[in-house]
């Protein structure tokens, strides 16, 4: 089952420095949105505040109706970590670095989280890591370790070991991005498998300006924090009306 995200009038600083301002997004369930731009305009901020990874100032964020913040809270209105426990329980992300824990079989990473978190029996949670390595292609890895992967296949453990949680948004930081060129097909294709074939949210951040076209619903781009134009990926890459957007995509797809 999918879930429903709202951003309104976010307001993100570090320190003086404003990273989000006046930020507003709505995501339907079930929709994919991915969130292009240039480097440091505020996207994978938007991921890291989704995945209660960092807090924001001002504003209001909800996750299929359940807020982040006390709903009769003082400011800066942060919910408590019991209930932020709850709200990040429905929300699975992927990072560009991995983030496997390497002393742990690729089994073992993907029944830790569920067995200590979920409260899954052992056997439950194997199971479904055996079947999650099968769905990404990597079911005669269960007993490597990450060390022994090449970073393709480490990222593709990290998005099964992000399901095994059973979210209903799953977030992508950069998916791609620390793996050499002729890695990176093979994580896009698992990702388009579950765009294409899974009831998943997902909210994803890339420069593969292809990929984001052929997956998203929608696209938005960002400058300075904000949401300067969002449509149809057909709209976004044909027909962007925005100077700012041409500006971007004409460099990104013509350098």
């Amino acid at each position: 089952m999918s879930a429903s995200i709202e951003f309104n009038q976010v307001h993100k600083r570090y320190g003086a420095h404003p990273v989000l301002r006046d930020f507003d997004l709505k995501v339907q369930a079930g929709e994919k949105v991915t969130l292009i731009g240039p480097s440091g305009s505020g996207k994978s901020t938007v991921l890291r505040i989704l995945m209660t990874l960092e807090p924001f100032q001002e504003g209001r964020l909800t996750l299929d109706g359940m807020s982040y913040h006390q709903p009769q809270g003082k400011p800066p209105f942060f919910a408590t970590d019991v209930h932020l426990h709850k709200v990040r329980g429905k929300v699975g992300m992927v990072f560009q670095s991995f983030n496997l824990f390497p002393h742990m079989t690729v089994l073992r990473n993907l029944v830790e989280a569920p067995t200590a978190v979920l409260g899954l029996s052992r056997d439950e949670a194997e199971g479904r890591a055996v079947e999650l390595l099968r769905m990404v292609g990597l079911s005669d890895k269960a007993k490597a370790y990450p060390g022994q992967l090449s970073g393709g296949q480490q990222q593709r453990v990290a998005i099964a070991r992000a399901l095994a949680m059973r979210p209903q948004v799953l977030l992508f930081d950069e998916p791609t991005s620390a793996l050499d060129p002729e890695l990176v097909g093979e994580v896009l294709n698992v990702i388009r498998s579950l765009a294409h074939e899974h009831d998943l949210t997902m909210l994803m951040v890339t420069h593969e300006m292809r990929f984001a076209r052929e997956i998203s619903d929608r696209i938005c781009f960002f400058e300075g924090g904000r949401i300067v134009e969002q449509g149809k990926p057909d709209q976004i890459f044909n027909a962007p009306e925005q100077d700012r957007t041409k500006r971007f995509l004409s460099s990104v797809l013509n350098g």
